[in-house]
């Protein structure tokens, strides 16, 4: 086991960063997703933390140990890939037993290490056949097999589920969960699913153009996003963003004004709130428009309604009957909304009152 440490890392290709100045310390056992979009540099980190690119500045730490000139066989990591990566010739068995005889582990032991890793993932009853034969899922499981059967000092997951349905990508999610918590293993994940990071990780850092833009528990960063960047990034649906003007504790923008607001702010400001947390009401209000469209979600109703440029997401009582062209009315409170400065983009936190 080991804490990873990256002291200002920088991955750069001529004029382009795609990795700018990264600093992050990840403690033994901790599970760190790295979130953001194609591009973000969330695949280019963790290729510098494997040894697969090199670093243009800063330096990466396993434990005791800086590892930039460590080559990647040489840094006891495994990773799991998007694609599975399998030899199609081999038997599962032989596929989970390579990493061991690659690292020249005595043959004593790699039946009941093999064994072991199998059970893990549920793949004992698979072991005879061949690649080919099994379904997406099993195949992710023979890579994570493989990963787990050399006991490393860390995991790093690149994407593991791109390429499996709705579905699988469930049932696995949950058995990585499960994996983690069993082998207690440093484990850092790659993923541009939203989801995935809010239900696996410890800590998720959402990444924005080679840049850390927040770093923090999943809750956290669901509750108070740093910035607009990340408000919009985090939430299925996104949270809701609204162009306006703040002064005296009011914000006013054409389609919504809010009023006993906490923040000491004045001029361009971007008022947020969740779908989930306005009121739905028959009458009154301070939101209102025609829906734009209905999602019918069984447990709830989603009304979508354009304000200017923009769709904003209402979550309402499944019972709730509006159609396409009536107009939904909601009430967005002081409490609900979350404030960020117009021009920065950065999160504003309401002023402390007196008790």
């Amino acid at each position: 086991m080991a804490e990873i440490k990256l002291k200002g890392i920088t991955r750069r290709w001529n004029d382009f960063v795609g990795v700018d100045n990264l600093n992050l310390d990840i403690p033994d056992r901790e599970f760190l997703v790295l979130l953001g979009p194609s591009g973000c540099g969330k695949s280019t980190t963790m290729r510098m933390i494997a040894g697969l690119e090199d670093v243009t500045e800063g330096e990466i730490w396993l434990g005791d140990r800086m590892v930039n000139k460590l080559e990647p066989k040489d840094r006891d990591i495994s990773m799991v890939f998007q694609s599975y990566g399998l030899y199609p010739t081999m038997s599962v068995y032989e596929n989970i037993r390579f990493p061991l005889r690659i690292r020249k582990v005595p043959k004593a032991e790699h039946k009941a290490r093999v064994m072991k890793a199998a059970e893990m993932v549920e793949l004992t009853q698979f072991l005879d056949r061949r690649p080919a034969a099994l379904s997406g899922g099993q195949r992710q499981r023979v890579a994570l097999a493989r990963a787990i059967v050399r006991a490393p000092n860390a995991f790093l997951m690149d994407e593991p589920l791109s390429n499996l349905d709705a579905k699988l990508r469930v049932s696995t999610r949950a058995q990585i969960a499960n994996l983690h918590h069993e082998l207690k293993t440093t484990t850092v994940y790659v993923t541009h699913d939203q989801v995935e990071a809010m239900t696996l990780a410890d800590r998720v850092v959402v990444m924005r153009h080679g840049i850390a833009q927040q770093i923090a528990p999943p809750m956290e960063i669901y509750n108070k996003p740093a910035n607009t960047f990340v408000a919009g990034f985090i939430g299925a649906p996104a949270m809701n963003l609204i162009e306006g003007e703040m002064s005296g504790g009011t914000f006013r923008s054409p389609v919504l004004t809010v009023e006993g607001l906490a923040h000491r702010h004045s001029g361009p400001a971007t008022l947020g709130f969740r779908a989930e947390d306005v009121e739905v009401v028959s009458e009154g209000g301070n939101l209102a428009a025609p829906v734009y469209s209905v999602e019918r979600l069984g447990d709830s109703t989603m009304f979508a309604i354009r304000a200017r440029e923009d769709l904003i997401s209402l979550k309402a009582d499944k019972s709730a009957s509006l159609e396409i062209g009536e107009t939904v009315r909601a009430k967005v409170t002081p409490e609900v909304s979350h404030i960020f400065d117009g021009t920065t983009g950065q999160r504003i936190e309401p002023a402390l009152t007196a008790a």
